[in-house]
């Protein structure tokens, strides 16, 4: 039996804490809904497992290597480009090497440290809700940026709010040491990330890639050697 559970445990990944209310929310009306309708009991249901599913937490498996930038985020790479960095990061006015990744509904939403190093600057500025799969989205948009201080420089992680996600939750905060692929926050319901990135690195994914967060590389120093990169990839 306890080799079941652990099957079990295994193959369901956790919930973050931040969906509890949501899910017993919406439990809550899904048990109303049925005293009135069986087919209103049935949506609700699947409404509810999905905003279980939302808000999934799965672990990850950071290959950490200071020549590596790793994906934030779960989703689409939706931009690979030059783009100046929002004014709140005070990261300068020339354009840096960016990728954004766009998360839909159904996508892991936590997001992680994209680089090791320490959190030099935290930056909300309110804003707009447009489709973050747009470009505009990245300078109209509500969002919240991370600024690491790392070996390669500053680099930042912006979070995006969406057409629908309408509430950024940073966890990290200013001063605080973290490791590429720790936890650092979250968006609620489909949202964007954008990585901001110094010269010296070198982006290895393309526009409508896939992208897994804690796992995936999306850029490389350019002075990594292809020994490191065997070894990370095994590892």
């Amino acid at each position: 039996m306890s080799n079941i559970w652990k099957s079990i445990e295994s193959a369901v990944p956790p919930i973050n804490r931040e969906g509890y209310p949501f899910i017993g929310i919406f439990a809550v009306l899904t048990l109303g809904m049925g005293f009135f309708s069986t087919s209103l009991f049935w949506i609700g249901l699947i409404l509810t497992v999905w905003c279980a599913l939302f808000f999934r937490d799965p672990a990850r498996v950071t290959a950490v290597d200071d020549g590596l930038v790793i994906a934030p985020a779960d989703g689409r790479v939706c931009l690979v480009g030059h783009r100046v960095p929002p004014p709140e990061l005070e990261l300068g006015d020339q354009p840096m090497m960016c990728v954004g990744i766009f998360m839909n509904v159904f996508d892991v939403h936590v997001n992680r440290a994209p680089v090791s190093g320490r959190v030099f600057r935290v930056a909300y500025k309110p804003g707009a809700f447009f489709n973050a799969d747009l470009d505009k989205a990245s300078e109209q948009n509500e969002r919240n940026g991370f600024v690491f201080d790392s070996v390669h420089g500053k680099l930042a992680a912006v979070q995006i709010a969406g057409l629908v996600a309408r509430r950024i939750v940073p966890w990290s905060r200013e001063g605080e040491e973290v490791t590429a692929g720790d936890r650092i926050g979250m968006i609620r319901f489909g949202s964007r990330v954008d990585v901001y990135m110094p010269e010296g690195l070198k982006p290895v994914v393309n526009e409508g890639q896939r992208t897994v967060a804690g796992e995936t590389w999306i850029a490389l120093a350019e002075s990594t050697s292809a020994e490191t990169i065997h070894t990370a990839r095994v590892g």
